[in-house]
């Protein structure tokens, strides 16, 4: 949610941006997620965060621990939507050019994707590294230009305390 949210206050700040409404049409009302049994038919076009919610339902985690991961969840996007829409904007290119590509390619690392919901995920996250990968084609090329700075560190500092509190062990 955070990222279509921060591309869609970019595109609000750069409404002539063309390389940020390409990136939108890879990311949003899309179907190269699809299909994925489960969680999108064939052709279905969805928003990528609309994708990973579905798989979540995939899940057999329930009670305390899935209250537990929603009120993460639910802290995570608080704090991110009080900064200010520039720097969420810039973040942009901090994920799509390399940062996000670096933290899938560790997450694959895993040794078991063995239920339905890990098989989704995997899926994504391989997508996801053939989008943004190309350096002239790719997303983080239509991100590029947004120039971050210093000001987005917040942003991966709350993302590596929402991926800690979601799977402890991370920190180790």
């Amino acid at each position: 949610m955070q990222f279509r949210e921060n591309l869609e206050i970019a595109r609000e700040l750069f409404p002539g941006d063309q390389k940020l409404q390409d990136l939108s049409l890879g990311e949003c009302n899309t179907d190269n997620l699809s299909p994925w049994p489960g969680v999108a038919l064939p052709g279905e076009k969805l928003d990528h965060d609309e994708f990973m919610r579905r798989l979540l339902e995939l899940s057999s985690t329930g009670g305390d621990r899935r209250s537990y991961i929603d009120e993460t969840g639910t802290r995570y996007l608080t704090t991110v939507r009080r900064m200010d829409p520039d720097t969420r904007a810039r973040s942009i290119a901090s994920y799509e050019d390399g940062g996000l590509e670096r933290l899938f390619r560790a997450i694959l690392t895993a040794p078991h994707w063995d239920s339905a919901l890990l098989q989704a995920f995997r899926h994504f996250l391989v997508q996801h590294i053939a989008f943004d990968e190309d350096p002239e084609q790719g997303h983080g090329a239509l991100s590029r230009h947004l120039a971050p700075n210093d000001r987005i560190q917040p942003l991966w500092a709350e993302c590596r305390q929402l991926l800690v509190a979601a799977a402890p062990i991370l920190s180790s």
